[in-house]
This record gives C-alpha cells, sequence and structure tokens, in this order.
C-alpha cells in the first residue's frame, strides 16, 4: 500500500474517531467518562495524518514506494472497516435482540451494605439496575408496597411475559449485561401491543417474592401505568 494511501486511511480514521465523539453517538458504545481519551485518540491521529502528509509533500518521499504497492500487506485496508461502520453503517446502541442472546445474571451486591433511603417523593424515577439491586439485595423493605418509576424499552419473546430492559456497561457495549423486570399487572396489556425496543417509562409496585434464583432474580412489577417515551441520549447504565 502506497503512503499516501495509508496517510489518507489514518486520517479517515481519526476523522471517525472525532465525528463519533463529538457528535455523541459513542454512548452507543462506550461509557461516557472515555469521551476525553476517545478526542484525544482521535486528535493524535489525525495530526499524525496530516503530519506525514505535508512531510511526503515536502519531500516528495511517497514516490519511491510506489513500486512496492502490489507488494506489501494489504492488513492496513482493514482500517477502512471501522470507517465504513461509522460513516456509513452506525451501528445501533444494544437492544432486545441482546437481551434474548444474554443469559440471566443476578445482579452483584454493592460495596456498601446500606442503601440510601428512597426519595420521599411518590413513584420516584429508579434506574432499573437500582430497582433489581434492592430487589436482590435490600433486606430493609424499602420497596414493599412503594410505587416507583422505571424507564427502559420494551422485550417481548414468544411464551414470556413483556420485559422492561436495560443494558448495563462496565467499559463499553462489548461487557454489556441485560437488566430486566417482569411487566404484569392492570396496564401490563397495553405494553403487549408495544414492538420491541420501544422506550417507555412504568409507574408500578414490586410483586414481593418474584425475583428468585430459578428465573435468574427478574423481579415482576404490576404496573398501573405505562407511557412511551424517547430514546435517551445515553441508552446505558453502569
Amino acid at each position: 500500500m502506497r503512503r499516501e494511501t495509508q496517510n489518507l486511511l489514518l486520517l479517515l480514521l481519526g476523522g471517525a474517531l472525532l465525528k463519533i465523539a463529538l457528535g455523541g453517538t459513542y454512548l452507543r458504545y462506550v461509557k461516557p467518562g472515555l469521551f476525553p481519551w476517545l478526542v484525544a485518540a482521535g486528535g493524535v491521529i489525525v495530526l499524525l495524518a496530516v503530519f506525514a502528509i505535508v512531510r511526503d509533500i515536502r519531500s516528495g518521499g511517497a514516490q519511491h514506494d510506489e513500486h512496492d504497492h502490489d507488494h506489501g500487506s494489504r492488513s492496513p485496508w482493514m482500517l477502512l472497516l471501522p470507517v465504513f461502520a461509522i460513516f456509513l453503517v452506525a451501528p445501533p446502541a444494544l437492544g432486545s435482540d441482546s437481551v434474548d442472546r444474554a443469559g440471566a445474571v443476578a445482579p452483584q451486591k454493592p460495596r456498601e451494605s446500606l442503601f440510601e433511603d428512597l426519595p420521599a417523593a411518590p413513584s420516584p424515577l429508579l434506574s432499573l439496575s437500582e430497582f433489581v439491586t434492592r430487589v436482590v439485595w435490600d433486606d430493609s423493605g424499602a420497596l414493599d408496597g412503594r410505587s416507583v418509576r422505571l424507564q427502559g424499552f420494551v422485550v417481548k419473546k414468544e411464551g414470556e411475559p413483556v420485559r422492561l430492559a436495560r443494558m448495563r456497561i462496565s467499559c463499553c457495549a462489548a461487557d454489556a449485561a441485560p437488566v430486566r423486570a417482569d411487566l404484569a399487572g392492570p396496564a401490563a396489556g397495553r405494553t403487549a401491543a408495544l414492538p420491541s425496543d420501544t422506550w417507555i417509562e412504568v409507574t408500578g409496585v414490586l410483586r414481593p417474592g418474584s425475583a428468585t434464583e430459578a428465573n435468574g432474580h427478574v423481579p415482576t412489577v404490576d404496573i398501573t401505568d405505562v407511557r412511551t417515551i424517547p430514546a435517551p441520549a445515553d441508552p446505558y447504565e453502569y
């Protein structure tokens, strides 16, 4: 591969990193804390490519590589794959398909032995991760009979109840694991008509004893209200 082609590929790769970072779509793939590292990496790659291009223009050094372009490694062309994926395909965030493929995983016990008190407001909004973790590990009974609001996307599978789910990541989408709750109760029928991956907010109460080791610690929520919401800019929980 000729040096000017390599430099162009580097420029495109760095530009792709900057595009997803500055455009906010990086949240589909990694956690927010990695934003400065993405910007820095993309900027360094772009600067290296520009430096190499300017150097070759000044020295005319790229011409001496022309006789090697048929014999060099073709692996640098692999750099085009992530570039095409970002600029042309724009893979979406993980959704219901990933939930179906993943096995049931119990939430880890939090480092702190005591949970903070739930907000005093009626039907406080909790992350699905906090809700499920409390169901499994909080022995205070704070959730007993308490109405809460939860947000996530719809997961539908034949023969199973409609579920509310979120994907939780530690670093990036590669280590994502689903957090789920079964939906039942008066308003559950309204969720059955919604397509998978529809984002909703539900209001409901935990059904006591519904999260067991046998069902992967997936609790059941008896919901009294449901409404569709826009997909959040950051679709993951942490």
